[in-house]
């Protein structure tokens, strides 16, 4: 067996004790976190991390120049909170992911490094805080994200349109993407979509992750059917917008599956797909079951181009947001410079 392929893991369906009384903005983290999953691994492979993605941390103090900014302003990035294997690539060029709604999310997908939780309530101040900071970067291009809000009626819906209006009220000549949640949950997809159609962004993403066969393992609280349904309800009532979706490699799939869920996706009129590489956040977290090369990222971006698809990055470090201007301007979307 290869260093970089491993077989399937046999997986124990545990139901884990009653979760501890959440105070409000408590994180759980990684072991805390992981510990209440619904699944865990029995035996989980050690695989050694080729050459191809291993990143080079570049020279300077961007990082912690934007940080300091970031924490002046109350604001969190995915960034950080995801443990993003880019980091000091996006920092250095002084572009970020700004996540909204909080740092603590209220469901435990294996894979995801965010600490699970009870939020607190949003915070009022965060899209005029969001927007200065937008205006003050002078960044022409901003990608919002979230954590899940199951405790939302709208899901945080609302609080995003708030974001966007923020940032175009100081910044007009601002694109802006979001990456949201699933909405799911009963009315709260067309709560949703009702609430963002009267500000709609520029770019609306929402990333399927893994292909529906490993959805039980990797994203417990979320329907394939259901990502899919939102994406293709929001092209339907806005067919000028470019949707985006994004999904991991490594956790189990197959190439046909992975290949099965690049034409869903285009038949659910989505614009532009992002592939990458999962890496395990910590030793809790979901294993890496395969490292798949850059030869076989290149045969998933000629699939998708064959699809369909406006713009494929498909490469070991490619995440959803990352180069996130770059993909949307070859898509078509008009950004400055």
């Amino acid at each position: 067996m290869s260093d970089s392929v491993s077989k399937s893991i046999p997986l124990a369906i545990v139901s884990g004790d009653a979760p501890a009384s959440l105070q409000p903005g408590v994180k759980q983290l990684a072991g805390d976190k992981i510990s209440r999953s619904p699944v865990q691994f029995a035996e989980a492979p050690v695989l050694r991390k080729p050459s191809w993605i291993r990143v080079r941390i570049p020279s300077g103090n961007a990082v912690a120049k934007l940080k300091e900014k970031l924490r002046a302003n109350r604001l969190v990035t995915v960034c950080e909170e995801a443990s993003c294997p880019n980091i000091h690539e996006c920092f250095g060029h002084g572009t970020a992911t700004f996540m909204i709604l909080g740092e603590v999310c209220t469901r435990r997908c294996s894979f995801c490094d965010v600490a699970h939780g009870r939020p607190k309530p949003p915070d009022a101040s965060e899209p005029a805080n969001l927007a200065r900071t937008v205006a003050d970067m002078g960044l022409k291009y901003v990608v919002v994200t979230s954590v899940d809000r199951d405790d939302l009626r709208d899901g945080g819906a609302g609080h995003f349109v708030e974001c966007i209006a923020a940032i175009r009220a100081q910044s007009p000549g601002t694109r802006i993407e979001i990456l949201t949640p699933d909405f799911r949950g009963k009315g709260r997809m067309e709560r949703a979509l009702e609430i963002l159609a009267a500000n709609p962004p520029d770019v609306f993403n929402h990333n399927l992750e893994t292909v529906p066969e490993l959805y039980r393992n990797v994203r417990p609280g979320a329907d394939y059917q259901w990502s899919l349904t939102l994406l293709q309800k929001f092209k339907a009532q806005h067919p000028d917008v470019v949707t985006k979706s994004g999904i991991m490699l490594g956790l189990g799939e197959e190439r046909e599956q992975v290949e099965q869920t690049l034409r869903d996706l285009r038949a659910h009129d989505v614009d532009m797909i992002t592939i990458g590489q999962y890496l395990q956040p910590s030793a809790h977290h979901h294993p890496v079951m395969r490292y798949w090369t850059p030869e076989e990222y290149k045969h998933f971006e000629t699939f998708g181009l064959a699809l369909g698809f406006t713009h494929v990055a498909s490469g070991p470090l490619v995440r959803s947001s990352y180069h996130a201007d770059r993909s949307a301007a070859e898509a078509g979307l008009a950004v400055s410079a």
